[in-house]
């Protein structure tokens, strides 16, 4: 038997999530079985705690994007009975049963090995969000960006991304602008490491001009839409957005003016289907590069009983930081 939290979808359409004890039989295919110790919340476990958004395509569904836990039997000659590993991506949580269970069945192919200095909850503190932040550092490093090189802009920077971006890049010695519309959160990006706090008001709407002034050596986007518009007008010279998100909007009203004449490079961050080596690197850096103090401020403990209203408090835009789920509580 094993415990999770299960989505049901009536005649009607409505869902309702409850927490349910379930036989082993109905774990879905895969020849890896691993004891979930931790999960966490993210925008779209918020989706597929509800409606399903779209993404989720079977019911009933354990949703849960990411998961942490020791594998506990194999068929994969890669992972072995007691081996810590993490899964994030691949629709897991979609398409699959995902993380807001005791156990889960999944493909050998979509689980990392856990890097000996992070703890099964660390990695979930982490989760989707930490590793899409990793990778969006580590493109724009590979970009070019060094410490001193300038401000580098984070948006969104007190939600899941925002905030292990904020702390990563901190730590690695730059100078952060925190970007939020939540005035009240100032003093826990700073907590984080951010040396400045912009009001998301000052860069929420497009300027009839394609470039302003040379402001960011860098940037870690989670907004989208106009607001990414708006900064890349600001860019430095051959700097770099990396784009993570699109809380703002699709759409990007804006021109190709700051490629052309400042050689501004829109980088884009997809870390449902990133391969094995580029996961690998990104959790060996969260692994070093992560302070562990600043990790565990961004903290919001929680069982599976907890998930619905805190699905549903992420999706307005009411959860700050990092949602840990023990899903054995």
């Amino acid at each position: 038997m094993f415990r999770a939290l299960v989505v049901e979808k009536a005649a009607d359409g409505s869902t309702a999530a409850s927490v349910q004890d379930l036989p082993d039989d109905r774990l879905p295919p895969g020849d890896v079985t691993v004891a979930v110790e931790y999960s966490t919340l993210n925008y779209k476990d918020g989706l597929c705690l509800g409606s399903g958004g779209g993404l989720v395509r079977t019911w009933p569904h354990v949703p849960g994007i990411d998961f942490a836990g020791v594998v506990e039997a194999s068929d994969d000659p890669r992972h072995a009975p007691g081996d810590r590993v993490v899964l994030t991506g691949w629709r897991v949580g979609e398409v699959q049963w995902g993380g807001f269970a005791t156990r889960a069945r999944v493909s050998g192919d979509w689980l990392v090995p856990l890097p000996g200095a992070l703890t099964t909850r660390a990695a979930m503190a982490v989760g989707t969000a930490g590793l899409t932040a990793m990778l969006a550092v580590i493109a724009l490093e590979d970009h070019g960006l060094r410490p001193g090189a300038g401000e580098v802009l984070v948006t969104g920077a007190a939600g899941g991304v925002g905030s292990v971006a904020t702390a990563i890049l901190s730590g690695l010695g730059h100078q952060v602008a925190a970007v939020t519309g939540r005035p009240e959160t100032e003093g826990y990006l700073r907590g984080l490491g951010a040396d400045r706090v912009v009001p998301r008001a000052e860069l929420a709407e497009t300027v009839k001009r394609p470039l302003e002034a040379e402001t960011w050596a860098g940037c870690v986007d989670a907004v989208g839409g106009a607001m990414l518009a708006r900064i890349l007008g600001q860019m430095r010279y051959g700097a770099s957005v990396a784009a993570v998100g699109l809380a703002g909007g699709a759409a990007l009203p804006a021109t190709v003016i700051p490629f052309l004449l400042r050689g501004v490079n829109l980088l884009g961050i997809d870390s449902v289907m990133q391969p094995l080596a580029a996961r690998r690197r990104a959790w060996d850096r969260i692994a070093t590069d992560l302070d562990r103090a600043r990790l565990e401020a961004m903290v919001v403990p929680a069982g599976l009983a907890d998930l619905p209203a805190l699905g549903a408090a992420i999706l307005a835009g009411g959860v700050r930081g990092r949602v840990v789920v023990d899903p054995r509580a």
